[in-house]
């Protein structure tokens, strides 16, 4: 069941980086709204309930009801702004849908059975990720939250592209329409430094511990010492 997301706005009476620092100190984010054939609206949201709404995923991959007053619209979101170093949302982008017009989206890829890969599991190699979103077109209708690639049968040194990903009904690749089938996912040898680590941490076949060395020999300087009175007992006793 697809996620229900429903925002509200009010217009925008003024513009300026001043009112837009005037807005964000006042908890509000200042947005814009434009497609569909229709003049763009400056807009503004609250932070906190727009921000709980954004924290899952699937807010950038649904068509949103945003009501401004009495109006509601179908939107996407298509652009965000987040300030570099607090968790606060500085800008938002949206963008109208009509029900008989594709839109562009991103959308993220899901990978299933990545620690079951044969790749990974038999051949003790590592998935790669190369793509981890990508670009689709279609009916608002049809537009998936998420794509789903199944790597269970990956092998190692082996790579799937776009076109192994099932598409659903009406959802088309933007690349892979354009004649450009990317690599999306691979499983690749274990990096050498891994390899090393890993080398270093298993003694070597026949190899004793240093430390297994060492009695022998610290055995055998036993040996010596305690043979060494004897000796002078032996040297003592022929004076006499």
């Amino acid at each position: 069941m697809k996620a229900v997301f429903e925002l509200a706005g009010e217009p925008r009476p003024q513009l300026g980086r001043t009112d837009s620092r005037r807005l964000r100190k006042a908890g509000k984010v200042p947005a814009i709204l434009y497609g569909g054939g229709e003049a763009p609206e400056a807009l503004i949201l609250d932070h906190n309930a727009l921000k709980n709404q954004m924290s899952r995923e699937a807010f950038y991959t649904s068509i949103l009801t945003l009501k401004i007053g009495p109006k509601a619209q179908q939107v996407v979101v298509k652009g965000v702004e987040r300030h570099p170093a607090r968790p606060q949302i500085m800008h938002l982008d949206f963008q109208r849908v009509r029900e008989d017009v594709e839109i562009t989206l991103s959308v993220p890829i899901h990978f299933l059975g990545e620690a079951e890969a044969k790749g990974v599991k038999e051949q003790g190699g590592v998935v790669d990720h190369l793509m981890t979103d990508v670009e689709v077109r279609c009916l608002p209708r049809y537009l998936p939250e998420y794509l789903e690639l199944d790597v269970t049968a990956l092998e190692l040194n082996q790579i799937y592209h776009l076109s192994d990903i099932k598409l659903p009904e009406g959802v088309t690749l933007v690349a892979l329409a354009g004649g450009h089938d990317h690599p999306v996912v691979a499983v690749n040898p274990p990096r050498a430094e891994e390899v090393d680590v890993a080398a270093e941490a298993a003694p070597a076949a026949g190899e004793v511990p240093a430390t297994a060395q060492a009695e022998p020999a610290k055995a055998d300087g036993e040996a010596a010492a305690a043979a060494k009175p004897d000796a002078k007992a032996g040297k003592a006793e022929a004076k006499k």
